[in-house]
C-alpha cells in the first residue's frame, strides 16, 4: 500500500471517528394517546396493526431507534427520515389535523402503499417486517375516502 492510500485512509478513519461526537436528536416527544390515529380514527385492529409494523417508526412519538440510528452518518439519515415523516403527518397528534387533512392524508397513504413508496426502501431493507402484502395494502386502504 503506498504512502498516499495510507494517509488518505487514515484521514477518512479519522473522519469517521469525530463524527461520533455530532449525534442527530432523536427524540420522541410525549403525545397524549387520546390524540392518537388510534383514538380519533378507531381503525379496525388489524389495520391499527399494521400501522403499528409498518408506519409508526417514522411518523409518530413513538419510534424506536435502532442501534445504527446512533452510528454517523447512519444516524442523521434516520433522523432527517423521522423529522420529515412527522412534519408531513404525525399518527400520535392526529386529532391536530383538520377533517379535510385528516381525509387527503388517509388517501395518500392508500396511494403510496399502493404505489410501493411506502414504508420507504430504506426503512425495509432494516426492517423486514414493515414489508406490505397485497391484503396489507387492501386493508390500509379501507380507511382511504377515495376507495370508498
Amino acid at each position: 500500500m503506498g504512502e498516499k492510500t495510507r494517509i488518505a485512509l487514515g484521514v477518512v478513519a479519522a473522519a469517521a471517528v469525530v463524527i461520533q461526537f455530532f449525534p442527530p436528536e432523536r427524540t420522541n416527544p410525549p403525545s397524549d394517546p387520546a390524540a392518537s390515529f388510534e383514538a380519533v380514527v378507531k381503525p379496525p385492529p388489524r389495520v391499527a396493526a399494521i400501522i403499528a409494523r409498518s408506519c409508526q417508526d417514522c411518523h409518530s412519538n413513538r419510534t424506536v431507534w435502532p442501534w445504527y440510528s446512533r452510528v454517523a452518518p447512519a444516524s442523521w439519515l434516520v433522523a432527517d427520515d423521522v423529522i420529515e415523516a412527522r412534519r408531513k403527518f404525525n399518527f400520535s397528534a392526529w386529532s391536530r389535523l383538520s377533517p379535510e387533512r385528516a381525509q387527503e392524508v388517509l388517501g395518500n397513504m392508500c396511494d403510496e402503499v399502493k404505489a410501493g413508496d411506502m414504508p420507504l426502501w430504506q426503512y425495509r431493507l432494516m426492517h423486514w417486517s414493515a414489508r406490505l402484502s397485497a391484503d396489507d395494502v387492501k386493508a390500509v386502504c379501507t380507511l382511504s375516502p377515495r376507495v370508498q
